[in-house]
């Protein structure tokens, strides 16, 4: 039999979509740290790194005198007198020495913050703001901090606007980070959107008291995950004795809504049902000897399926 020809272009494209299928997860996953970082760093690093620099700016030469700070941080009459005559501000330009002397100060210290150690000092915000939120959750969890912290946050909630706001904010975040985690219990199967279709669900809670009573029994609220972002699901409440436990983790169940039920968690794996049709890709004919080599293993099953 002849081997069927495949042009360059099929092959190309064959192995293209392998590769983007391997590398495409990995590439997402770095582009979304680096935008993560990128976000924190402008908006928490840069203006920690501004209030640094300012400070060293203005308590330096008060504590240091002039001829011992640093080469790159001194500024001499010289180097004054030359930025008022090349300086496009106007308001700079018959500034006083010492105002100008700080402004070229500020410059020469964020030349230096940026290129030296190939600007590993930029990092000095982030580390600094770690080390706030530590100290900040430290003082917060002590008694004398949460009863501080309760009476400006009851000041909060009474200001227009941000009272519609904070709380919905602080649920949210306390449901994700916080100590009494509202995350889901257990995956279980309900019934839904009608019976005979069995659904994947995420056990919240118990349901409100008012839907135990319509059921006359216990009630859970079960959040039904959405394919492919599962996070923009919806809730509903379904009878206890209705609801079937899997045995599965949080995240088997995630992956497994992520993906469309492509991904089934190990060990709940099923043969291909009758009428679906399985998604194939196409590959490169083997040679001729691993054709012979496969045709004999089909020729046997042809040959015990004439038997029977």
């Amino acid at each position: 039999m002849a081997t069927p020809h495949h042009s360059f272009w099929a092959d190309f494209r064959l192995f293209f979509v392998r590769g983007l299928a391997v590398l495409l997860p990995s590439i997402v996953t770095l582009w979304l740290l680096f935008q993560a970082f990128l976000f924190l760093y402008n908006n928490v690093a840069a203006p920690i790194n501004a209030g640094i620099r300012l400070t060293i700016v203005e308590v330096t030469p008060r504590v240091i005198s002039d001829p011992n700070l640093p080469d790159w941080f001194r500024v001499t009459s010289t180097e004054v007198d030359q930025f008022k005559d090349t300086t496009a501000d106007p308001l700079l330009r018959e500034a006083e020495d010492s105002r100008v002397r700080n402004h070229v100060r500020r410059q020469k210290l964020e030349s230096f913050w940026d290129t030296w150690a190939f600007g590993v000092l930029r990092l000095t915000g982030l580390l600094v703001a770690i080390v706030l939120l530590y100290l900040g959750g430290r003082l917060l969890g002590s008694f004398v901090g949460k009863y501080f912290f309760g009476r400006v946050e009851a000041l909060l909630r009474a200001i227009p606007g941000f009272k519609q706001v904070y709380p919905h904010v602080k649920q949210v975040v306390d449901l994700i980070m916080g100590d009494s985690q509202m995350a889901f219990r257990r995956v279980v199967l309900v019934q839904y959107p009608r019976e005979g279709i069995w659904t994947v669900g995420l056990v919240t809670s118990s349901s409100m008291k008012s839907i135990a009573k319509q059921v006359d029994g216990d009630a859970l609220s079960v959040f039904i995950p959405t394919s492919p972002t599962p996070f923009t699901g919806f809730t509903i409440n379904v009878p206890a004795d209705e609801c079937v436990d899997v045995d599965m983790t949080i995240e088997q169940a995630l992956r497994f809504v992520i993906t469309a039920g492509v991904l089934v968690p190990e060990g709940h794996e099923m043969p291909a049902a009758t009428g679906v049709p399985q998604i194939q890709v196409a590959d490169i004919q083997p040679e001729e000897g691993d054709q012979k080599a496969e045709s004999e293993p089909q020729q046997d099953e042809e040959e015990k399926a004439s038997e029977s």
